[in-house]
C-alpha cells in the first residue's frame, strides 16, 4: 500500500542510547537503523550493543545483587509504582513509538501501554505480597518440638529476551516481576522493535533503583547468545520462537529457563447458541484471530464450530472480516484496525502457507491477497491438518473453519497440535466446559471467550512446543525467586 501519512513524527526522537548498569550510553560505537513499519522510511536509530557492553551489562548486575536482594520491600512498591505513573503521563508517546516500530494500529498500541501499566501496578501491589509459610514439622516422635518457616528470597541476576510484537507489554512481564522479587537484570529487545524497551529504561534510570541493577541492550544475535550461556545469570526469561528458544534451553546449563514460544489457539464454537450468544462468539473471534495482524501467540487460529450453527456463524464470520479488511491502511489513523506484518517476508510466507491449503483442497472464504507487507484478514474453509495453516503458528491475520459434531472428538483434533498454549471454548454447557478443562492440553482454557484472551495477573504459559514455566506477576515472582527454610528446635519453650 502507499504511504501518504507526513512525517516527521510528534514524539519519536531522531536516536535513543541503551543501558548499562542504570545509565544511557549516549554515543555507543555502532548504532542500529529502526525502521517505521508502514512506510519503511527510517524512523530513528538506537545503539547497538556489543559482546564487551553485553560483558560490562552482567559485571553490573551481579555487583548490585546484594543491593537489590536488600532493597525493602515498600521501596520496590514505590519504584513500580513510580513506573506506572510515569508510563501513564508518557502513554502518547509510547503508543506512537509502538505504532511505529510495530506497524501496530494506534488503538491496539494505546491498549498495550494501558496493559504495561496494569503491569507494573500489579507488580507494585505484589511486591508487598511475598509471602512464606509455618510448618510444624513434629511429625513424628523423633522429630519434637521441630518447626519451620520458609521466605522467598530472590535468585539473582536474570537475562531476558523479548520479542517485537508486543515491544512494551511484555517487556513489562519480565521487567516488573523481576523488580518486584529484588533481582538486577540484562533484557535483550528484539531488534526490530527497541524503542518502547529504551523509553522504559529512560524511565527506570529515573528511579530509586541501586545503580547497575538494569540494563537494557539493542544487540545482534550473534552477540545475544551470551545471555543464555553465562553462568553468572540465574534465570533466562524468553519470548519468541520454538526454535530459537528451545535452542536457548540446551545452552542455559544450570540456570532456570522460562520459556514462552507461542502457538496456535483452536476455539470451539458448541452447538445450539442462541443468536445472540453466537453473535457475541462471531464478534469475539473475529478480534482474537485479527487483531494487531494477527501477531499475537494466542490469536484465534483454528475455529472448530458445531454443525448446528456452522453456516450461521461462518456467515457472520465471513461478513465480519469483509467489513474489517475495509479499515486497512495507516495505522496512525485511529480507524485503522489492520496493518502490515513486520515484514515482507513474512508476508509472503503467509501467502505461500495459504496457497499450500488451497492446493491441498481448502477454500478461501474472504480475503486471501496480499499487497507488499500487508496481507488481508482471511478465512480458509476446511484445510487439511497436513498443511502448515493447521500444524504451524501462521502470526498473521488469518484462521481456518471446519465444523465438527462429537465433541469428545473436537476436543482431541484441538490437541492434535505441537502446541498447547490457549484454548476457547463457547458453551451453554457445563459439562462441555469442564471436559474441555479436564482435557485439552493446553496452559490455559477461556471458557465464553476467545483463547486470545490474557489478564496481565494470570498464569500465563504453555506445555509442548508452547513453553516451559509460567508468567503472570505472582507466578513470575515465584520462577524469580527461591524458597530458604528456617528450620527451629524447641523454640518458645520456657
Amino acid at each position: 500500500m502507499s504511504a501518504s501519512r507526513l512525517r516527521p513524527h510528534k514524539f519519536l526522537r531522531p536516536f535513543y542510547g541503551y543501558y548499562v548498569g542504570s545509565k544511557e550510553v549516549a554515543h555507543p560505537d555502532v548504532r542500529l537503523k529502526v525502521h517505521d513499519k508502514y512506510t519503511e522510511e527510517v524512523a530513528t536509530e538506537v545503539g547497538l550493543a556489543s559482546k564487551a557492553t553485553i560483558n560490562n551489562a552482567i559485571e553490573h548486575a551481579v555487583k548490585s545483587t546484594r543491593a537489590m536482594k536488600d532493597l525493602p520491600y515498600f521501596k520496590r512498591k514505590e519504584i513500580l509504582l513510580e513506573v506506572a505513573s510515569r508510563l501513564q503521563s508518557g502513554q502518547k508517546e509510547f503508543a506512537e513509538a509502538i505504532t511505529i516500530e510495530v506497524g501496530k494500529p494506534i488503538s491496539d498500541s494505546t491498549v498495550e501501554v494501558g496493559r504495561a501499566i496494569d503491569t507494573f501496578t500489579l507488580a507494585a501491589e505484589e511486591a508487598v505480597r511475598i509471602h512464606g509459610n509455618y510448618i510444624p514439622l513434629d511429625v513424628s516422635q523423633r522429630n519434637a518440638g521441630i518447626t519451620a518457616i520458609t521466605k522467598r528470597f530472590p535468585i539473582g541476576p536474570i537475562a531476558m529476551i523479548s520479542p517485537f510484537n508486543f515491544p512494551l507489554n511484555l517487556v513489562a512481564h519480565k521487567v516488573a516481576p523481576a523488580i518486584a522479587a529484588g533481582c538486577p537484570f540484562v533484557l535483550k529487545p528484539s531488534d526490530r522493535t527497541p524503542v518502547s524497551a529504551l523509553l522504559l529504561g529512560e524511565i527506570l534510570s529515573k528511579t530509586a533503583l541501586p545503580q547497575g541493577a538494569f540494563s537494557i541492550l539493542p544487540t545482534s544475535l550473534e552477540d545475544a547468545s551470551i545471555l543464555s550461556k553465562d553462568e553468572r545469570f540465574k534465570v533466562i526469561s524468553f519470548t519468541g520462537s520454538p526454535g530459537v528458544g528451545w535452542k536457548i534451553k540446551n545452552d542455559a546449563g544450570k540456570k532456570r529457563v522460562v520459556l514462552e514460544l507461542g502457538g496456535n489457539a483452536g476455539c470451539i464454537v458448541d452447538g445450539n447458541l442462541s443468536e445472540e450468544r453466537l453473535n457475541h462468539a462471531s464478534k469475539r473471534i473475529l478480534f482474537g484471530a485479527f487483531y494487531s495482524a494477527g501477531q499475537s501467540c494466542i490469536s484465534v487460529q483454528r475455529v472448530y464450530a458445531h454443525e448446528s450453527i456452522y453456516d450461521a456463524l461462518k456467515s457472520k464470520l465471513v461478513q465480519g472480516a469483509a467489513d474489517l479488511n475495509k479499515r486497512k491502511g495507516d495505522p496512525m489513523d485511529p480507524n485503522t484496525f489492520l496493518g502490515p506484518l513486520i515484514s515482507e517476508g513474512d508476508a509472503k510466507r503467509v501467502e505461500e502457507w495459504v496457497h499450500e491449503a488451497v492446493q491441498s483442497g481448502a477454500k478461501v472464504l474472504v480475503g486471501g491477497k496480499r499487497d507488499g507487507k500487508f496481507y488481508d484478514i482471511t478465512i480458509v474453509e476446511n484445510a487439511p491438518d497436513s498443511c502448515k495453516l493447521k500444524h504451524k503458528e501462521v502470526f498473521a491475520p488469518v484462521c481456518t473453519i471446519e465444523k465438527f459434531t462429537d465433541f469428545k472428538k473436537v476436543i482431541d483434533q484441538v490437541n492434535d497440535s505441537q502446541f498447547g498454549l490457549q484454548a476457547g471454548i463457547f458453551t451453554d454447557k457445563i459439562d462441555n466446559a469442564f471436559y474441555g478443562f479436564q482435557h485439552l492440553d493446553v496452559g490455559g482454557v477461556v471458557i465464553n471467550d476467545v483463547p486470545s484472551l490474557r489478564v496481565d495477573s494470570q498464569p500465563y504459559g504453555g506445555i509442548k512446543d508452547s513453553g516451559f514455566g509460567r508468567e503472570g506477576i505472582t507466578y513470575s515472582i515465584e520462577e524469580f525467586s527461591e524458597i530458604k527454610t528456617l528450620l527451629m528446635k524447641d523454640i518458645g519453650n520456657l
